[in-house]
């Protein structure tokens, strides 16, 4: 079955509200076996919504509405529905009666246009509403099935997860499910990593594979649609396995999970700590890591030294290689690794990162934007130092800066480094 999922309200298309009720659909109707192929917005127009559902009814066998039932005159979708059905509204008593209920018990002068939230179109099968008053309303039609769900997100959800689900369901009967492994990856842009993978991507038919990109992490999610878990174990299995053999040194999780939570699990399992010296991240590593539950007891704490005085008083990187003509200069190689070192004998912790880099958006000591290096301290190990060129605006070099740093220390803690 294909779906479109109609958003209607001028609110959403004048960027006054956030459309997460389509994020929320699209999930769960994956989960059913129902593949969303289109999503929508119109505003509150009924000659333009009429013309949505027009081309959403050519092009999808199951069209999904949140908003427009409410008690106003710009509540369109009910009205809108029923005219290009050639079909009247009719008044559902029970939604009506639970109405009139409420404004009594609370003392309040009944409003007429409250009416409007208890009218279903002609036929329709009545959704409850647990969390409001507007009924849903769900029919099927000449081979289209129409689900009309309030917009506010605690009325739309549970009326969509109940009743929405249950009337899916009936429609489809034994269905197939979707099933999807996410395999988080860092260290690897989502370039590199697609063409680590791109025969797989080409060949794709069950499962398939996607690749998504977001600062300084990409994810790969792996989908098959099976009657149950274990039967998807099965159809994903030899994908996974293939995927896994090319990017061990990058795969860090078969989970949504970021890097940071996964080198706070790393370090709380092997009982050991970091500390962090940052210069262009301005602290971000640090609050990446204490954004963690449970990063107490592995962080013992981090010097954001952006000056030279503050490297050289609060982390020991002696003045030669700071300044000077033939100073190697605060982003450096050598700068790196005295950072990393003095933070880590000052904490006594088991690792230190340090992040010394030119974030932008001019270059400093004639090194240009992007170049940044990450020191990695560890006990009882030469310290070693990543040099980095990277790319994008002052906010993104700091981000994939602080994500890179997490990377190394993930490299150590599992051996990959």
């Amino acid at each position: 079955m294909r779906a479109e999922i109609i958003a209607v309200g001028t609110e959403l298309l004048l960027g006054q509200i956030v459309n997460t009720n389509a994020q929320y659909l699209s999930k769960g109707l994956a989960e059913l076996g129902i593949d969303v192929y289109y999503q929508t917005v119109v505003g509150d127009n009924k000659d333009r919504l009429i013309e949505v559902i027009r081309l959403a009814r050519s092009r999808a066998d199951l069209l999904v509405f949140t908003g427009g039932l409410g008690p106003t005159m710009d509540d369109l979708t009910r009205d809108a529905l029923a005219e290009y059905l050639g079909r009247d509204v009719e008044l559902h008593e029970p939604t009506m009666n639970k109405i009139e209920s409420l404004f009594a018990g609370r003392g309040m002068t009944f409003v007429e246009s409250n009416r409007r939230q208890a009218l279903l179109v002609e036929g329709a099968t009545p959704l409850r509403n647990d969390t409001g008053l507007a009924v849903g309303n769900a029919l099927s039609v000449d081979g289209t099935h129409y689900l009309l769900l309030p917009g506010p997100p605690r009325e739309m959800k549970p009326m969509f997860d109940n009743d929405g689900t249950a009337w899916l369901k009936q429609l489809t009967g034994e269905t197939l499910s979707l099933h999807s492994v996410m395999l988080k990856f860092a260290g690897i842009g989502e370039s590199l990593l697609e063409e680590t993978l791109i025969d797989l991507i080409r060949e794709q038919n069950d499962p398939t594979i996607a690749t998504y990109a977001k600062e300084g992490e990409v994810t790969v999610r792996v989908s098959t649609k099976a009657r149950d878990s274990a039967e998807a174990q099965r159809k994903l299995e030899a994908a996974l396995t293939e995927i896994r053999r090319r990017t061990e040194s990058y795969l860090y999780a078969e989970e949504d999970v970021s890097i940071e939570s996964k080198v706070v699990q790393l370090l709380t399992e092997q009982r050991r700590t970091v500390s962090l010296a940052e210069s262009c991240t301005g602290g971000m590593v640090s609050q990446l890591i204490t954004m963690i539950p449970g990063s107490a007891d592995v962080f013992q704490g981090g010097v954001v030294s952006y000056s030279n005085l503050m490297k050289h008083r609060q982390l020991g990187v002696p003045n030669e290689l700071l300044d000077g003509p033939d100073a190697p200069g605060a982003v450096s190689e050598e700068t790196a690794a005295a950072m990393a070192e003095g933070v880590l004998k000052a904490a006594d912790s088991d690792f230190a990162l340090s992040v010394t880099g030119v974030a932008g958006p001019a270059a400093s000591e004639g090194k240009p934007v992007g170049l940044v290096f990450v020191g990695l301290a560890q006990k009882g190990q030469p310290t070693r130092v990543d040099k980095l060129q990277l790319s994008g605006d002052r906010e993104g070099i700091r981000l994939r800066a602080a994500k890179r740093s997490l990377y190394t220390l993930w490299q150590a803690l599992t051996g990959r480094a």
